[in-house]
């Protein structure tokens, strides 16, 4: 069924089979009879028909959206910022920030009822410097981190938009059936792409198999290390769409260390070869790119070289994000920063309550002071992977859904012919001097039109003038009536 609700074209393709499911026999290899089928006489994409598999609301719930991430970049709250919890550190420190209240309770009652251990609050600029600097490395290298992972897609996007451009609009359609050919496997190469963006997102998330929705389609036909490995375990690949329980899912949300899962666990489990899905598409591109050149279909030597560089510009964004996913903080620095975070917000109770009267009103001054310091560190801790799947992190099926739909959009029309959109009636070369449109220039000599193309900064300049000075007016006139409106209001005022 498509996104509006209207059924899909009647079938007439044939079934496809789908790994881990079985047949009669029960051996792997049976048919999906649920996937949707669309008519030889629709030439509209498939992706325009179903559900769009980069949508995570075609996956879980607004609810599950508003405890997970990424972020949904298009949802707009109407929530003051500080009162907003999607995004929010705040439900990561609710156990610490619970036993620093305890901590802080327990100290202030030995206090007052055994004898003063307040301590002096010397400590707190001292240490205070030192853990300030602690933290500030630890924020700055993560956003290095994120700000480097988003600079990486945003060029990904960029490549993409090149060589789909360089398959589609500089590549050469041959004639007859041939032609046919090309026009489909330039469509194959575009959906390659989004394949590897497909791809690369869940190798960076530790998802080798191919068994997602949003990936099972483009890659089914190519012979991958992935796909074999997919289609030989269908039990291993099916254990990464399983839900976690209840109690894991609150762990994890709540920050508990003990309730998170090695993400790198399937990977080591793994009894076949895994390979590297995004290199292997890489692959399939490269040779499809020497097709077009060996065929004389690519001919201008520039246009070669342009899709050759964004080729090697594709494999630098896996390389890149690579570095970045799995070369985190230096283990050495991650625990030295967390145990002076630690040991300086342990020791906050016994400095205040020297200066605070009562000594009770340390303990709500040490959860705060503890939620300040301990916020920089969690958020630092949690942006550190810009790859993952929590909230803050890169919304990369919004980076996928975008390639998905650019290079939808370029493969949209075929190849225009500069004729026919430069001789329209509609094409109002001097705009905004003349609305005249393309025809009535041509019937004009070239004296003219290069005395126009002159005349055209003047006017343009007077144009300008004309605007500031109607602009100028109407803020005046504005002033006026407000003016006229509080004498007026004023003297009914004095009258009543």
């Amino acid at each position: 069924m498509a996104e509006d609700g209207h059924h899909a074209p009647s079938p007439v393709s044939e079934p496809v089979p789908v790994p881990g499911q079985t047949n009669g026999g029960g051996k792997p290899g049976g048919i999906n009879t649920n996937l949707p089928h669309f008519d030889e006489a629709s030439l509209t994409s498939p992706r325009a028909n179903t559900p769009n598999p980069f949508s995570r609301k075609n996956t879980s719930l607004d609810l599950d959206d508003y405890f997970s991430g990424p972020r949904d970049m298009q949802k707009h709250s109407k929530w003051p910022i500080f009162l907003q919890m999607h995004g929010s550190i705040l439900p990561k420190m609710i156990l610490p920030l619970t036993w620093m209240g305890a901590w802080a309770t327990a100290i202030t009652l030995i206090h007052t009822e055994h004898g003063d251990i307040a301590i002096d609050s010397i400590l707190l600029t001292v240490l205070g410097f030192v853990v300030g600097l602690g933290l500030s490395f630890r924020s700055s290298t993560a956003y290095e981190r994120y700000n480097e992972g988003r600079r990486y897609w945003a060029q990904l996007v960029l490549t993409s938009q090149n060589l789909g451009r360089v398959y589609w609009v500089h590549s050469k359609e041959r004639e007859g059936e041939e032609g046919k050919k090309d026009l489909l496997a330039k469509l194959t190469a575009l959906n390659l792409l989004v394949a590897f963006a497909t791809s690369l997102k869940h190798k960076l998330r530790y998802e080798p198999y191919t068994c997602y929705d949003d990936i099972q389609s483009l890659v089914g036909h190519l012979d991958t290390f992935a796909q074999r490995a997919t289609r030989d375990e269908p039990d291993e690949s099916l254990k990464q769409l399983r839900k976690p329980g209840f109690f894991k899912a609150v762990g994890e949300y709540l920050g508990v260390s003990f309730a998170a899962s090695n993400p790198r666990k399937m990977i080591k489990k793994a009894s076949r070869p895994l390979g590297n899905l995004p290199l292997e598409i890489l692959s399939y591109l490269a040779s499809y790119t020497d097709e077009l050149v060996a065929n004389g279909q690519l001919p201008v030597p520039m246009q070669q070289t342009l899709a050759y560089n964004n080729l090697a510009a594709l494999n630098d964004v896996l390389s890149g994000t690579d570095r970045v996913c799995n070369t985190p903080l230096p283990i050495a620095y991650s625990i030295a920063i967390g145990q002076i975070t630690w040991v300086y917000i342990m020791v906050l109770p016994f400095q205040l309550l020297s200066k605070l009267d009562p000594p009770f009103i340390a303990i709500p001054a040490t959860v705060v002071a503890s939620y300040i310091i301990l916020a920089f560190l969690f958020i630092g801790r949690e942006i550190e992977n810009p790859f993952g799947t929590d909230v803050n992190d890169l919304p990369l099926e919004a980076f996928c859904a975008q390639i998905a739909s650019d290079l939808d959009v370029i493969a949209s029309r075929r190849k225009p012919k500069s004729t026919e959109w430069i001789e329209s009636i509609e094409n109002r070369v001097m705009w905004p001097m003349s609305n005249s449109g393309w025809h009535v220039w041509m019937h004009r000599g070239e004296d003219k039109i290069r005395e126009a193309v002159t005349n055209k900064i003047e006017t343009n300049l007077e144009k300008k003038k004309e605007l500031d000075h109607l602009a100028e007016h109407t803020g005046i006139l504005g002033k006026v009536h407000s003016h006229k409106e509080k004498v007026t209001v004023k003297g009914a005022e004095e009258a009543v």
